[in-house]
């Protein structure tokens, strides 16, 4: 069985440096808000390429504590709208009823499976005050015409990072990573992100530092001195044990991403099947090796990081079992919309074509560190031979 994402195996290849990590943890007889974490937020700001980094429990934690400290700054308040992609993980927007903030859902372009940047504007509205871009399946999604429209109307451009770690923004601010093109950005290290701890990690990224000691202080009760809280707060903070995992595995990310993106070329280059779309990609016609370079990704994706590697099917239901059957196991990401969604009964009535045919299309193909050029060729030769 090729899975889709075996975390041991991708693991396993620092399994010496995680091991050596957590004893030093475990014999430091520390193990909340010491050196490791101190360490991990230095690191991974200066990776990011911004002044602050704050450890926090988990990616919805990072989102919800990102939006109530600009509550408590007075440049957010409840009712308030923030646009985000209509296609996004429930977590973005459940960070934004959480903080009783109104959120506005925006179709995303089937090309690049982003918000639809030329959308936006039409959907700002007086109580507009912030646009939450979430980088989708590690793309980033910022634009010039999404950096001129919060300019223009005086919006804060937040990011929902979780899925894009090391993903930059050459055509339009030429080496800079997603994560610090915003006011604030939420990160994810859950398991299966690119940067991944061994349990539930996350953090804020901005370059504002009273965002950043209220972010601080937030995520430990309201306080910035022992017993004293200043504003309502919660607990949430990265541990010991998963700061330093997460600085050992820092140091391999970029050439992890790298294997990732031979993967996609790979696949890109490869896959011919009239059923299967892969959204902003038009195929060559020639075969390549995984080591291959004659032949580049398109610009805006060659700076994705891969986290996941959809195609779009019409027959993805039997396509998802025809690869199941032949050993190849696949993932749907995702299958309701949040407009779908239980918890959302008020949006039920919404129309989003494009963002419907997106979760009822996707399918998300094994795109991993781990994988072997063996394995990779196995996929595609498989979807080359389904027909619909």
């Amino acid at each position: 069985m090729i899975e889709h994402l075996p975390l041991k195996r991708i693991n396993d290849l620092y399994a010496e440096e995680i091991h050596e990590a957590v004893n030093r943890v475990v014999d430091s007889g520390w193990y909340l808000r010491g050196d490791a974490t101190a360490r991990f937020e230095q690191e991974y700001a200066r990776y990011i390429g911004t002044r602050h980094c704050i450890g926090v429990g988990n990616g919805l934690d990072a989102l919800t504590l990102i939006l109530r400290a600009y509550i408590y700054l007075n440049r957010l308040e409840e009712g308030d709208e923030v646009i985000v992609p209509a296609n996004t993980y429930i977590a973005t927007i459940l960070s934004i009823t959480e903080n009783r903030l109104r959120p506005v859902l925006v179709e995303p372009d089937v090309n690049t499976l982003q918000i639809d940047d030329t959308l936006i504007e039409q959907a700002i509205t007086p109580r507009t005050r912030a646009l939450m871009i979430v980088h989708l399946y590690g793309r980033c999604a910022y634009t010039e015409r999404i950096a001129d429209l919060c300019r223009r109307h005086g919006l804060l451009l937040l990011e929902d990072n979780a899925q894009a770690h090391g993903a930059v923004c050459d055509a339009v601010l030429p080496h800079r990573k997603t994560g610090s093109l915003g006011a604030a950005a939420a990160h994810s290290f859950y398991p299966t992100k690119n940067l991944g701890a061994l349990g539930d990690a996350g953090a804020v990224t901005t370059d504002d530092e009273q965002l950043a000691t209220t972010v601080r202080a937030m995520a430990n009760y309201g306080s910035q001195r022992k017993y004293v809280f200043d504003c309502l707060g919660r607990n949430s903070r990265i541990d010991e044990l998963q700061a330093a995992v997460l600085s050992e595995k820092l140091r391999h990310l970029d050439s992890a991403n790298a294997r990732r993106r031979a993967i996609a070329q790979y696949y890109i280059e490869n896959i011919h099947n009239a059923a299967v779309t892969i959204p902003g990609v038009n195929p060559t016609s020639h075969l390549s090796p995984l080591t291959s370079h004659h032949s580049p990704l398109t610009s805006h994706l060659n700076t994705s990081v891969w986290h996941i590697f959809p195609v779009l099917s019409p027959h993805r239901d039997t396509l998802k079992q025809f690869m199941s059957d032949r050993g190849v196991q696949t993932d749907i990401h995702y299958p309701i919309p949040p407009h779908r969604q239980a918890c959302y009964p008020e949006w039920h009535s919404l129309c989003l074509p494009i963002t419907e045919r997106i979760h009822a299309q996707e399918l998300s193909l094994p795109c991993h560190q781990a994988m072997t050029d063996a394995e990779v060729e196995t996929v595609v030769d498989i979807i080359n031979s389904f027909k619909s």
